[in-house]
């Protein structure tokens, strides 16, 4: 299996909307290459049939100073891909491989850090999502509530909004949108940002209005451009995400988090037992 490699291709993506028609002619090829060619600037340009400008104005939006620092980063990471073994399987698990490959790239330490800083502070969290994001925040609702978080999740448009009013500076709130377009997500976060609520976005989209509103903003892979993406669960990137958080809350004060997490674990086997024995009666 292939290491992580820190790929430029997730910041093509994040960035693809702002691109003019040609710049996303360029990342389109740039996002699917599975060659190794040659990237000059002029070799690129007459493959493209684009101007070396626009391969500058290109590099430039994605983050880079240039082409060459974009072209640095790129060549330095590129995997060529293996095409000897065929069959679905193998597709599958190069695609898993690419999206935490891209995970890698996207992923913030010290963003990490401070979320579980205002996970360990927060005296209510509220964690929204419609669709499959919906239930990645409802596996997130189980997951935290074990380890004695006040945590409550919801999918349901009208409680999204209605909860949005009752948010205030004890209290931390996610929102989870891959397309960083569900209205009902973003109203939740303005409206909690405004009453003095940490909010964090989970997204796979860059826009630089959600500082405005948001605390933070994670960035996850996006399965847009991604070999067979259309056949991975969009709440993959979600998870890996949320169990980076995870594992890095639960490791301050483990053995009190490990002892809640072990008495949780009893009261459900408590109590499938009690109504095992009362169908049995």
């Amino acid at each position: 299996m292939e290491y992580y490699i820190k790929s430029v291709v997730p910041m093509i993506e994040m960035n693809y909307d702002k691109f003019t028609t040609v710049e996303k002619n360029i990342a389109d090829f740039f996002i699917n290459n599975q060659e190794q060619v040659d990237f000059s600037s002029k070799a690129i340009s007459d493959r493209l049939y684009v101007s070396e400008a626009s391969l500058s104005r290109f590099a430039q939006k994605c983050g880079y100073r240039g082409y060459r620092e974009f072209m640095y980063q790129y060549e330095k990471t590129f995997v060529a891909r293996e095409d000897s073994m065929t069959g679905n399987t193998r597709m599958i698990l190069n695609a898993y491989q690419e999206l935490l490959n891209k995970a890698y790239r996207l992923i913030d330490e010290e963003q990490i850090a401070r979320i579980v800083h205002y996970l360990s502070k927060a005296e209510r969290v509220l964690v929204c999502g419609r669709g499959s994001s919906g239930h990645a925040a409802a596996e997130m609702e189980m997951r935290f509530m074990r380890i004695g978080v006040n945590i409550d999740s919801l999918r349901d448009t009208d409680l999204i909004r209605m909860h949005a009013i009752f948010q205030g500076r004890q209290s931390l709130n996610f929102g989870i949108s891959i397309s960083g377009e569900s209205e009902d997500i973003l109203y939740l976060l303005r409206e909690a940002h405004k009453r003095g609520a940490k909010t964090i976005l989970i997204t796979a989209k860059s826009n630089h209005l959600f500082y405005e509103f948001c605390t933070e903003i994670v960035q996850i892979p996006s399965l847009q451009h991604l070999n067979q993406g259309h056949v991975i669960s969009p709440q993959f990137p979600i998870l890996l995400v949320l169990d980076i958080i995870y594992s890095c809350y639960a490791e301050l004060d483990k053995r009190t988090k490990d002892s809640l997490h072990h008495n949780t674990l009893e009261a459900l086997a408590d109590g499938k037992s009690k109504s095992e024995k009362g169908g049995n009666s």
